[in-house]
């Protein structure tokens, strides 16, 4: 692994994600690094956070010490409320998310192939996430799914393959990848890069995904 290589860091890369969602968008940012986005969304875009437990128009985390358990997201994490925000029951939440009423839609994975399926949900060891939850209406009811994770496992292994091995979310619902060290674009071609991190070139990077890849 080259030591030029500026990786992003979780801070970057939530950024990174957050300056592509357009304004006005309808955004539901899933359990883990994704609710890292609502921290660094543009000033002055106006954006509408959505939270599967019943919340829209969610806010960035609150400050510590400002802190409300009743006010949380999917992943009971402590969130606020913009003005005009509002709560409502789940199943009116996954009303939206299944009636595609969500404009995008980022979520983490153990494995994306390349032409844009998702398994993001379980690696079947002891003590794995045991079902699929609302990653699954997520997937396939958001206009765009995108994915942030690390490019490579704690082993080394890419996180982009040809074919998943982990169970599957959804099939070719995700448009965009965004990694710790590039931005790729799911194609049924398959893998466009978008973006890579200082010091990456296209020749490192095929070696570390070990498929086919151009730029977009």
């Amino acid at each position: 692994m080259s030591t030029n290589i500026v990786k992003r860091d979780k801070a970057a890369l939530a950024a990174r994600v957050a300056q592509d969602i357009p304004d006005g968008a309808y955004v539901n940012l899933g359990i883990g690094q994704p609710t890292f986005v609502a921290n660094h969304l543009p000033p002055g875009r106006e954006i509408v956070l959505h939270s599967e437990n019943g919340i829209l128009g969610m806010g960035p985390a609150p400050a510590p010490g400002d802190e409300d358990f009743d006010l949380i997201n999917a992943g009971k994490q402590p969130v606020t409320l913009h003005d005009g925000g509002a709560f409502f029951h789940h199943a009116d939440s996954f009303g939206m998310m299944r009636g595609g009423h969500l404009d995008i839609c980022v979520l983490g994975a153990f494995q994306v192939s390349s032409r844009g399926d998702l398994a993001n949900w379980s690696t079947g060891a002891k003590d794995a996430i045991p079902a699929v939850g609302g990653a699954m209406d997520l997937a396939v009811g958001a206009k765009q799914t995108w994915v942030m994770m690390d490019l490579l496992t704690k082993g080394g292994e890419s996180k982009l393959v040809a074919e998943c091995s982990y169970p599957l979310t959804g099939l070719g619902c995700v448009k965009r990848v965004y990694t710790d060290v590039a931005t790729f674009e799911c194609s049924p071609e398959g893998l466009r890069v978008v973006d890579m991190v200082d010091g990456m070139t296209l020749e490192m990077l095929t070696a570390w995904v070990k498929l086919p890849l151009r730029m977009a």
